[in-house]
C-alpha cells in the first residue's frame, strides 16, 4: 500500500510539474512537434512528406509516423501541442513506473534508484518535452514490451510484446535492435508479430497515396534520409558513435570504418551477455535495458536527448550500486555528475560547446554499458 501511495504522489507531482512547464515554457516552443504536425496535415491531404524546401526542419521518419499525428491535425496547433505534451509527459512518468516494477524497487524513501535516475537524466526528458519529440513515447512502448516478456510467459504476451516492438520500429527505425534479440532468444511469436506490424505500417500510407504512390513516398524517404544524414553526423548534439568519431577525425570514411570495428565489438559483448543470462530468471530485464541504452549510441542520428532511453539502465545500476567495488562506485558517481551537470546554463556557451564538440557524453554512456555488463557477469541481473 505504501508503494502504491508513493507512486500516486510521484505521478501527481509530475503532472503538476509538467503542466507548469508547458504553460510557462513549452507551449511557445516544441519545434519538432510542429514539423510532425505538418506531416500529419500533408498525409491527410495525400501530399508528399519529404521536401528539400523545408531545410533543417524536414520530416525524417517513415511515412507511417505521420499517421500518429493525423488525429492531432483536427485540433488547432496550440491544442495539439497541449495534447502531445501531456502524452509525452505521461509516457515519461510511465517509463519510471514500469521500470520500478521490473527492477523490484520496494524502497518507499525519497532517495531511491528511481529518484536518482530522474535527477541524473532530467535534462534529457525536459529537452524532449521542449522539442515535442517522440523518443519518450517509443521508450515507453519498449519498456512495456520488456515488461510483457519478463513478467508474462503466455504466447499472447510474446505476440503483444512483438507488436509493440513493430509499432516502435515503424515510428522510429532504431527500435529494430530488438528484432535480432527475439531471434536469439527464440521468441518466434514476438518476432513474427513485430515483422507483421512493421510490414503493415510500411504499406498503411497506401490508404492516402495508393500502392504506387506509397512506393514513391518510401523512395523519397530513403533519398531524403541519405541526403540529410551525412551533414548531421558532425553536429554538436550528435552523440552517436559515428558522430563521436566524425568530430574527432573529420573523415567520413575513417569514421565509418572505426565505427564498424567498435560496433562489431559491441555486438560481440551483447551476444556474450545475452548468452550469459540464459539461466538467469527474468533475464529479459537487463537484456532489454541494455538494448535501450545502446540505441542512442548505434543510431547514426542519436541526439543527446535520446539518452533518455537509458533511464531504466540507470535505475538498474543505481539499484545495484552496492555490488560494485569502492573505486568503481566513486567513478560511477563522477560519471553521473558529468551527465547531470553538463548543462548549457551551468557551463556557459564556450565550455558547453567544447564539451559537446568533443562528445564527452558519448563516453559517459559507453561507461554505463560496462556497469551493466558487470551485473550480468556476476549474475546480479
Amino acid at each position: 500500500m505504501a508503494v502504491k501511495r508513493s507512486t500516486a504522489v510521484i505521478v501527481l507531482a509530475a503532472i503538476i510539474l509538467f503542466s507548469l512547464v508547458f504553460l510557462f515554457r513549452a507551449k511557445d516552443e516544441m519545434a519538432d512537434f510542429e514539423v510532425n504536425y505538418k506531416a500529419g496535415q500533408r498525409i491527410r491531404s495525400g501530399e508528399t512528406l519529404y521536401r528539400t524546401a523545408d531545410g533543417h526542419w524536414q520530416f525524417k521518419y517513415l511515412p507511417f509516423s505521420a499517421f500518429l499525428y493525423l488525429p492531432l491535425t483536427l485540433l488547432p496547433l496550440s491544442g495539439a501541442k497541449a495534447v502531445w505534451f501531456m502524452a509525452i509527459a505521461l509516457a515519461s512518468v510511465m517509463i519510471f513506473v514500469i521500470s520500478t516494477q521490473l527492477i523490484d524497487i520496494k524502497e518507499t524513501k525519497l532517495f531511491s534508484p528511481t529518484f536518482f535516475a530522474i535527477l541524473i537524466l532530467a535534462r534529457y526528458f525536459l529537452r524532449e518535452l521542449q522539442l515535442g519529440q517522440i523518443n519518450a513515447l517509443i521508450t515507453f512502448l519498449l519498456v512495456a514490451m520488456i515488461w510483457l516478456l519478463a513478467r508474462l510467459s503466455r504466447p499472447s504476451a510474446g505476440a503483444a510484446g512483438g507488436a509493440l516492438a513493430g509499432l516502435s520500429t515503424a515510428l522510429k527505425p532504431y527500435a529494430v535492435v530488438f528484432f535480432p534479440y527475439f531471434a536469439l532468444r527464440k521468441k518466434w511469436s514476438s518476432l513474427a508479430t513485430a515483422l507483421a506490424v512493421l510490414g503493415l505500417a510500411i504499406f498503411a500510407p497506401a490508404l492516402f497515396y495508393g500502392w504506387k504512390g506509397n512506393l514513391v513516398v518510401l523512395g523519397e524517404w530513403r533519398s531524403s534520409l541519405s541526403a540529410s544524414t551525412p551533414p548531421l553526423l558532425s553536429s554538436q548534439d550528435n552523440v552517436s558513435l559515428v558522430g563521436f568519431l566524425m568530430k574527432w577525425t573529420q573523415d567520413l570514411s575513417m569514421s565509418f570504418t572505426i565505427c564498424g570495428v567498435i560496433l562489431a565489438a559491441l555486438i560481440g559483448l551483447v551476444l556474450f551477455l545475452l548468452l550469459k543470462g540464459t539461466r538467469i530468471p527474468q533475464s529479459a530485464v537487463l537484456d532489454g535495458f541494455l538494448l535501450l541504452a545502446l540505441i542512442p549510441l548505434v543510431s547514426p542520428l542519436g541526439w543527446d536527448y535520446t539518452f533518455l532511453s537509458s533511464a531504466p539502465a540507470v535505475m538498474l545500476i543505481c539499484r545495484h550500486y552496492d555490488k560494485y567495488r569502492r573505486f568503481w562506485r566513486g567513478f560511477l558517481i563522477f560519471n553521473f555528475l558529468v551527465i547531470s551537470l553538463s548543462l548549457y546554463d551551468l557551463m556557459g556557451r564556450g565550455l558547453y560547446t567544447v564539451f559537446m564538440s568533443a562528445s564527452v557524453i558519448t563516453l559517459n554512456f559507453l561507461a554505463l554499458l560496462g556497469y551493466l555488463a558487470y551485473l550480468r557477469i556476476k549474475g546480479h541481473a
